[in-house]
This record gives C-alpha cells, sequence and structure tokens, in this order.
C-alpha cells in the first residue's frame, strides 16, 4: 500500500467514526458507503479498522484523555478521533510504530488542520513511552470497552459471568456457515472446503453449521453462489431447529420480524412446513430476504409481505400458523463481537422501548398461532429484561401459553457461538 493509499484510508476511516458517533448510524450500513470512496485494494483494511476502532473505542478515548491537557472542542472531533486511530495501530495492528505515527500525523493536511501536527506527534508518541503506566489508569469501563450502563446491566444479570462476556465481546466472532442440506449433506460440503484449502469444523448442537478456521470473502466459498451454504452464527442458527423440534410438520410458519432472511431460507431448506410467510417493517430489508431465497432457490414456498407484524389486520389473513418465529427487535448485546458499534450506539433508555416492543409483538402474534402450534421467541441479547423476565410477564398475562422446555440463554463465546436466548411457547388446546 502506498504512503498516499494509507492516508486516504485513514482520513475515511476518521470520517466513518465521525458520522457514526454524530448522526448515530451503524457500521452496517455506514460501511458499505465509505468503502465505495476508497480503492477496492484498501477496502478490507477500512473494515478491519472500523471496526477495531468500535471495538476499542473505550480504550482508545480512555489513553488520548490521559495524553491531552484539556478536551478536544467539538469542531476538532476528528482530530480526537485521528489520535485514537493512531493509538489502535500502535495497540492492534502489526504497521510499523514510526510509519503509524508518521503517516497519522501526515493525515491532518488533509483535514486541514495542521496546526494540531504537534499535538497528534506528542500525543502518540508520548503513548509509546509511556504506555505501561497510561494502560494502568485506565477506568474499567475504558479497560473492558463497554459503557458504564452496560457494565452495571452484565454484572446485575450476570453476576459470575459478565468478565467473561465482555472478554468475548471484544473478540472477532469466528465465520460460521449454514449447509444448505437440500443440496448436499454436511459432510460433503466439508469435503469441498478441505479441496478448496479451507480447514473447518463442525458445531456443537447445530447440525448443519461448519465453522471455518478462518473468515474469508464469500465469493471464494465454494458454491455460494448457486445456494450450498449460507453464513449464520451457529447460535442464530438453533433458532429453526428448535422450531422444528416442538412445532409439527406441514402447515404454515410464520417468520415475524424476518430480515435479512437467513431464519427464513434456514425453515425451507429443513422442509418441515409446507410453506413459510415472512414479514418485516422494512421493505427495503426485506428485499434482502428475497435476494437470499433466490440465490438458495427458494422462493416458491414462500410469501413476503412488508408489515408491521404488531398491525394483524394489515396482514394476517385469518388463516392461523401452526408455527411462529419471533425473532425480536432487541438491543443485539449478544452479537457485539460482530457488531461493536452496539457499544457506542445503543442507550440504557433504548431497552425500555424494545421492551415494550417485544411485549406488543408477542400478544398480537399469539392471536394468529393455533392451539397446539408452538411460538419461539428468540433474541439476540443477553439482558433479563428482554428474556427471561419478558417471557414470565407474557405467561403471567397470557392464560392458554405455557413453555415448551427451559428456557435456553446462550452467552457471547459459548461454544464458540454468539449470545441468544430461545424460549418455545405452546398455546394450549381448549
Amino acid at each position: 500500500m502506498s504512503k498516499s493509499g494509507t492516508a486516504d484510508i485513514r482520513v475515511s476511516c476518521v470520517a466513518l467514526m465521525q458520522e457514526m458517533l454524530i448522526r448515530g448510524g451503524s457500521l452496517t450500513r455506514l460501511l458499505p458507503e465509505a468503502q465505495q470512496r476508497v480503492p477496492e485494494s484498501e477496502r478490507a483494511q477500512l473494515q478491519a479498522w472500523s471496526y477495531g476502532f468500535a471495538r476499542f473505542h473505550g480504550e482508545l478515548g480512555g489513553l488520548v484523555d490521559l495524553l491531552i491537557d484539556k478536551p478536544v472542542k467539538a469542531k476538532d472531533l476528528d482530530v480526537y478521533l485521528l489520535m485514537q486511530l493512531g493509538i489502535f495501530q500502535l495497540r492492534h495492528t502489526t504497521i510499523a510504530p514510526h510509519a503509524a505515527v508518521d503517516e497519522t500525523v501526515k493525515v491532518l493536511k488533509r483535514l486541514k488542520k495542521p496546526w494540531a501536527r504537534g499535538l497528534v506527534n506528542a500525543v502518540l508518541r508520548n503513548y509509546q513511552r509511556r504506555k505501561p503506566e497510561l494502560e494502568g489508569r485506565l477506568k474499567e469501563p475504558e479497560k473492558l470497552n463497554h459503557p458504564v450502563w452496560l457494565l452495571e446491566r452484565f454484572k446485575r444479570d450476570w453476576p459470575q459471568q459478565w468478565q467473561d462476556v465482555c472478554q468475548a465481546n471484544n473478540q472477532q466472532g469466528p465465520m460460521t456457515l449454514r449447509v444448505n442440506t437440500l443440496r448436499q449433506s454436511v459432510e460433503t460440503y466439508r469435503d469441498h472446503l478441505t479441496h478448496a484449502g479451507l480447514d473447518s469444523s463442525l458445531v456443537a448442537d447445530a447440525k448443519q453449521a461448519v465453522q471455518l478456521s478462518e473468515p474469508i470473502a464469500v465469493t471464494v466459498l465454494p458454491g455460494f453462489a448457486k445456494g450450498d451454504a449460507s453464513v449464520q452464527d451457529a447460535a442464530a442458527q438453533l433458532a429453526g431447529l428448535q422450531l422444528v423440534r416442538y412445532a409439527a410438520s406441514g402447515g404454515r410458519v410464520l417468520d415475524a420480524c424476518a430480515a435479512p432472511g437467513g431464519k427464513t431460507a434456514h425453515l425451507l431448506e429443513m422442509g418441515r412446513f409446507d410453506s413459510v410467510l415472512a414479514l418485516d417493517k422494512d421493505a427495503e430489508r426485506l428485499q434482502r430476504v428475497t435476494d437470499t431465497l433466490k440465490r438458495l432457490s427458494l422462493t416458491s414456498h414462500a410469501k413476503l409481505i412488508a408489515a408491521d407484524a404488531t398491525d394483524v389486520p394489515a396482514w394476517w389473513d385469518g388463516v392461523e400458523f401452526n408455527a411462529i418465529l419471533l425473532d425480536a427487535p432487541c438491543s443485539g448485546t449478544g452479537v457485539i463481537r460482530r457488531h461493536p458499534d452496539i457499544k457506542l450506539l445503543r442507550r440504557e433508555s433504548d431497552i425500555e422501548a424494545l421492551a415494550t416492543l417485544q411485549g406488543a409483538l408477542l400478544d398480537a402474534l399469539w392471536s394468529t398461532l393455533s392451539h397446539g402450534g408452538v411460538l419461539l421467541y428468540a433474541t439476540c441479547s443477553i439482558l433479563k429484561q428482554e428474556n427471561e423476565q419478558q417471557v414470565q410477564a407474557f405467561l403471567e398475562r397470557t392464560p392458554d401459553a405455557t413453555l415448551a422446555a427451559d428456557m435456553r440463554q446462550i452467552l457471547p463465546g459459548e461454544n464458540d457461538m454468539d449470545g441468544f436466548f430461545y424460549a418455545p411457547l405452546i398455546k394450549r388446546q381448549q
């Protein structure tokens, strides 16, 4: 990579982080736009730096704060973020230290803030000299790279495991695939991976899951374009497996809040239901479900509707479902290792609003479920307000609801999976 290229990618990374912090957009939405503004050869690097920056934002900000005499003005947020990016390179990349410092300082010319050259240079070189001392002075939330409110929630909900949760959240999750067993067996697909020089392993509990030893671009996965496999964490694959475990075969199933479509596709791949209705409030995101089903050649038994699931009269035809998957909107606190920007974007005030929505979805969808049918309530959260407490409250106000089995909470890193919660609810026969 040329020196000019490294300067460009630093400018792009700072601009991306600044936009995310000011406007609140997620990396999932903002990164593809930012990548279009850099050469193709630098897009993977921009992604790695942006996700790393979000993952370690707590310690990076804490270290910079220890190294500056007074807070940086709001109009100079880009300079503040650039100093954090410089420390990120020194702490978490293999870039030569002198190059990390020199190239970071050069960015100030592009930012039209040459006055800050001395400040940025001093901060980075002082960090190099005083690293052990500075790291020892970081506060707990900074060391653990989690906001204070989220740490308090973790400590309250998981007093024995909260530190392990934080450690898992600060790791990059593995690349896990779901093999489309309508096309071939897991063993056959693993043979294809081996032939392509890719190491893989099986995952406990998720019988269609294959974990790669190293992440790769989906474009080089054997048979990806023709639907042989999909990218999906093993914990997310348990949704379909649990639903078919407790639901009768045949009939139709509702996948509420279906986008981006991984669980819809999995339900169809298992072939246990006659048809699947995929519902999502966001028409743009629902298009991703369509694209996924087309790639997997699964459109013939699926119907897609863009509608608010809580507004039942707007989308329901009155024919009851014998199974419902409610993968409810949630805090995402179980998938932070894949979406580290959750730590920057989520606010504690969001949790109450999300819990209210989750309860409304449970109540609304319950009316569309046949007696004897199963509704699987799922979230990618590890907060009990969204999970155990949500389900207990629903059971208390819903006389014909009962648990088919114990609720299951998977914590981040457990069997190298993401954090997910599952509660299979049966609608008792009258």
